[in-house]
């Protein structure tokens, strides 16, 4: 399952999409997200798929590589649409056997979590695939500098999550490759029960973690042999500007979020008769 997380990978593409300036992708991303929890009917639906499908053909990279993040939270996905469908209380009964109720509001329900689930893990996918690790640190760093003032270490945060973001990857492709020894020497992972199947990860997860420390302990060496100490006085290669295309994101992103709560507003007075 960690080989399918996109999260920390980069698609290398010469897209306008890439061409932007780190903030704009990361502050974009935070309000693409509010954006979506102000949808509340099919017409908010279709103008995120079309915002959404208009930002993956810029970005170039293929959609497979976007399914890939998707089907690493299946689970997750699956377990939120059976919640709301069989516990969602409702008066339009559908389908009803002994304790378990499916009502047509947890239809609804499910549908509308599963698909913002969904919308999610693309739109976030698209940001960190079109963002290197070492712009996606100085745009967090620079998006984020104000913070100093009080004190709060952006610069170490910053490197943390990058970090962090980065090891994702490397890590999926170490327990492919742990998988694969263990196969060949015999391990089974799909035969058992469940507490069996759980029980045989173990040959994995141990020379998983022993990797992950090996790699940190690696990275914290090269960091100090190049006398790293910090963000205290460093200067960057090629620092952070914004150019008109990036306005030009900036206002394209803010009129999407504006027509979210409009339409928000709009289907709650005409559809609901109700104002929020």
């Amino acid at each position: 399952m960690l080989k399918d997380i996109t999260l920390g990978q980069f698609y290398p593409a010469d897209s306008v999409i890439h061409r932007l300036d780190p903030r704009v992708k990361l502050f974009s991303t935070i309000l693409y997200i509010a954006a979506l929890f102000l949808i509340n009917g099919p017409v908010g639906w279709v103008l995120a798929i079309v915002f959404l499908a208009a930002v993956i053909a810029l970005s170039e990279v293929p959609f497979v590589m976007m399914l890939k993040g998707v089907r690493a939270i299946m689970v997750l996905v699956v377990l939120t649409v059976a919640c709301n469908l069989f516990f969602t209380q409702g008066d339009d009964v559908l389908f009803s056997w002994r304790f378990l109720t499916i009502t047509g509001e947890g239809v609804h329900r499910a549908v509308y979590y599963a698909l913002r689930l969904i919308f999610l893990v693309v739109g976030t996918s698209v940001m960190t695939l079109t963002t290197s690790p070492s712009r996606l640190t100085d745009g967090i760093e620079e998006g984020l500098r104000f913070l100093n003032r009080l004190r709060v270490p952006i610069h170490e945060i910053a490197m943390m999550m990058s970090i962090a973001l980065r090891f994702i990857p490397i890590l999926g492709e170490e327990a492919d490759k742990v998988k694969k020894a263990q196969m060949a020497r015999g391990a089974d992972f799909d035969e058992g029960n469940l507490l069996q199947k759980v029980k045989s990860l173990v040959p994995i997860l141990v020379p998983l973690f022993v990797s992950a420390f090996r790699r940190a302990n690696d990275l914290s060496l090269a960091m100090e042999a190049r006398c790293y100490r910090g963000g205290e006085g460093r200067t960057k290669m090629r620092p952070l500007k914004y150019e008109k295309r990036d306005r030009i994101a900036y206002a394209v992103v803010v009129t999407f979020l504006a027509a979210m709560i409009v339409m928000r507003v709009l289907y709650r007075t005409v559809w609901t008769g109700d104002m929020i």
